[in-house]
């Protein structure tokens, strides 16, 4: 791997969600800078092509196929994890749904409780068993992904949506607090657009997409590695005072929110 460094040699990081996009990204910047990676996704396919990148760079991963919705399967996941490395460092909570914008009222329930099932609870029951093994280990680092609609309120991408990302920073800060003394330190990023599988979708009418994306005061979209590299940094020992924050990674997308 040209470019693996060691600032997480012999530490295992899990990425939810690392199949594509952001966690892809993320779970390739953990593997560069020397940690085993844990991979979970549903989709099979990609989350084995995942890893094999990693392999052909020179890194070491897993991957468990994983419905974070489902708590006996992220109990699994954290079980293999330690099965395999024996211990759990970093946990990067990525995995989520998109959202639909449609006015509360007409908000169907099923993709209601879709959303918060995976957006909200996801987090809360990988939280609810990475924890315990961090514990084990003498603490660790978790962030989740949030998103600039967990900050502040949005007709797109929708109600479950914003509701479920708002959830994921509440959570973020009550863990922090919860954990802070015990070696455990708890962040969330908060995205704006990121140039990924997902937001391509959620935007392909272009007049719509090219609206959006102006709204960022930098000029352009995010890119995957730009969420990455903050997420590897608040892993990391440089950032060993912070717990409970949550930082926009959103091009000034939020200077121009009301």
């Amino acid at each position: 791997m040209n470019s693996r460094t060691s600032r997480f040699s012999d530490k295992v990081a899990l990425v939810t969600g690392g199949n594509s996009g952001i966690g892809l990204a993320t779970a390739l910047a953990f593997a560069r800078e020397g940690a085993a990676v844990v991979i979970a996704a549903r989709r099979e396919e990609e989350g084995r092509e995942a890893v094999s990148r990693i392999a052909d760079e020179g890194g070491e991963a897993i991957f468990v196929a994983t419905d974070v919705a489902d708590s006996r399967a992220c109990k699994n996941l954290v079980g293999r994890t330690l099965e395999r490395f024996g211990r759990l460092d970093f946990a990067f909570n990525n995995a989520g749904v998109s959202g639909r914008a449609i006015p509360a009222a007409d908000f169907s329930e099923a993709v209601w409780d879709r959303t918060l099932a995976v957006n909200l609870s996801g987090v809360f029951l990988s939280m609810k068993h990475q924890i315990p093994a961090m514990l084990k280990s003498g603490g660790g680092v978790i962030v989740n992904n949030a998103s600039v609609a967990g900050l502040n309120g949005a007709r797109v991408p929708g109600c479950a949506y914003v509701a479920s990302k708002h959830g994921v920073v509440g959570l973020t800060k009550a863990a922090a607090v919860e954990y802070a003394d015990q070696g455990i330190r708890i962040n969330v990023v908060c995205p704006a657009v990121i140039k990924t599988p997902m937001a391509e979708a959620a935007f392909a009418d272009p007049v719509f997409r090219k609206k959006v994306y102006g709204q960022h005061a930098i000029g352009r979209v995010g890119e995957p590695e730009e969420v990455a590299s903050v997420v590897t940094f608040l892993c990391s020992d440089d950032a060993s005072f912070l717990t409970g924050i949550s930082v926009p990674i959103d091009g000034g997308f939020l200077l121009f929110q009301n």
